[in-house]
């Protein structure tokens, strides 16, 4: 397979395995969505093998064991022999000036992995300065609808920021995104667009050329670089649009529509901090947005410092980055398979200081956010299961729900059911139903 040298073979695997190669859509076998790629992963993780390891002329052997409903061998087998449609695919790309980053690459943006953790996209499709998709920064959004004032309240917002030093983040739509990101670049400042679809057409638009050329923007987007709109893409991309921020502001949000729901949405994940501005739109749900959990914005143009949203974070922790490299990392060159050693590094750390929080112990040892690169063999066994049950002590004390014990572990679904599974064949915790929820037993 031609494909260039600056794709690792793991991210050549995930390519073929995640993404489409056309704008048609049209491969007779589905790329795997963010979920199936996510069980497929912990398959292989299991089995200690990477992606890469299945790039053979016949990976049916090392697919042997496989069973999956909707993800079949055949279907894996399929999107593996991609390799002509992905070489012709990257060619056109790079000639265009994009490139891509995958999970396993170490500049992949560790907010995506932290917040995101399984359903973060396993690959971005970008141009420009990908620095920038770790420096955090301002999310700003609105709608496309927005009116006159709050469209001058936006593009000093967004220049604001270039002088402070504070990266703008937006999703590049008509509207409110596009005059935030247009201010900041024109005094110089730093953006992030998140594209829902043709990001190739919009890499070659006058409008981002100067911020893409002198490195004061990056465009990304984890769909194929020439799709074409769709609804379902715009509503996707929102949470990624929020979770590569530190803190984000609604201008003008409709009754209805993607700036809504994706603020919502925020507001239920508790991601990052949300503020809203006050708007003259009688039609607008800002005031909404207010009552479930946003925070008005009571400052004007001129009196607004960008950097006192960024430090009043509404009772917020502050984000402390992590390392977040993916499960299947690999130092740079030898590609060797890593195990998790930076999450047993972890846990002896921890241990030490005698810290029982399940974010600390187990978060990072989730299958998907696993993570060190390494050249030298493990010489320490950590049992997973033990510090998981260790912690279920305390979480299921009382009766609780599966979807709650996810949101506190970080843990992947199939790994959560897996353990829960064995600790009531183990009696450490028993099942009650309607609804469905688990509870540690009693000791006799």
């Amino acid at each position: 397979m031609n494909v260039s040298s600056s794709l690792s073979t793991i991210a050549q695997a995930t390519l073929l395995l995640t993404s489409y190669f056309s704008k048609t859509s049209s491969e007779d076998a589905k790329p795997l969505t963010n979920a199936e790629w996510g069980r497929f992963a912990l398959w292989l993780k299991e089995k200690s093998t990477t992606p890469a390891e299945l790039l053979v002329t016949d990976p049916k052997a090392l697919l042997h064991g496989w069973y999956d409903a909707r993800i079949s061998v055949d279907r894996i087998v399929q999107l593996l022999n991609r390799g002509h449609s992905l070489a012709i695919a990257m060619e056109k790309w790079q000639r265009a000036g994009l490139w891509v980053v995958t999970r396993s690459d170490p500049d992949y943006p560790w907010r995506l992995k932290q917040r995101l953790k399984t359903d973060s996209p396993p690959v971005l499709f970008g141009c420009g300065n990908r620095a920038l998709l770790n420096t955090g920064g301002l999310a700003v959004i609105g709608s496309r609808n927005a009116n006159d004032a709050d469209l001058i309240f936006t593009n000093e917002l967004g220049a604001k920021a270039a002088l402070e030093g504070i990266t703008i983040v937006s999703g590049g739509a008509r509207g409110v995104d596009e005059t935030a990101m247009l201010g900041a670049m024109k005094q110089g400042g730093g953006v992030i667009g998140v594209m829902a679809d043709s990001l190739l057409k919009a890499v070659t638009s006058s409008k981002w050329r100067k911020g893409l050329m002198d490195d004061h923007a990056v465009l990304v987007s984890p769909f194929h670089p020439e799709a074409g709109f769709s609804a379902g893409n715009a509503m996707a991309r929102n949470k990624y649009i929020y979770c590569l921020a530190d803190t984000a502001l609604v201008v003008h949000s409709g009754k209805k529509g993607g700036t809504l729901n994706g603020a919502e949405e925020n507001l239920k994940k508790a991601w990052v901090p949300l503020w809203v501005k006050h708007t003259t739109d009688k039609d607008a749900a800002n005031a909404d947005l207010v009552a479930k959990g946003g925070r008005w914005l009571d400052a004007n143009a001129q009196t607004l410092t960008i950097a006192d949203l960024m430090r009043n974070n509404g009772g917020h922790a502050n984000q402390v980055k992590e390392d977040q490299v993916d499960l299947f990392s690999m130092p740079a060159q030898t590609e060797l398979f890593a195990e998790s050693k930076f999450a047993l590094e972890k846990e002896t750390t921890e241990a030490k200081r005698k810290v029982t929080s399940i974010e600390e112990k187990i978060v990072n040892i989730t299958p998907l956010e696993t993570v060190a690169e390494i050249n030298e063999p493990l010489s320490i066994s950590v049992d997973f299961y033990q510090l998981f049950i260790t912690e279920l002590q305390r979480l299921a004390s009382t009766p609780i729900a599966v979807d709650d014990l996810i949101s506190l572990t970080g843990l992947h679904k199939l790994q959560l059911n897996n353990w829960l599974k064995r600790a009531l064949s183990d009696g450490v915790v028993k099942k009650l139903n309607h609804p469905v929820r688990y509870q540690v037993q009693e000791k006799s």
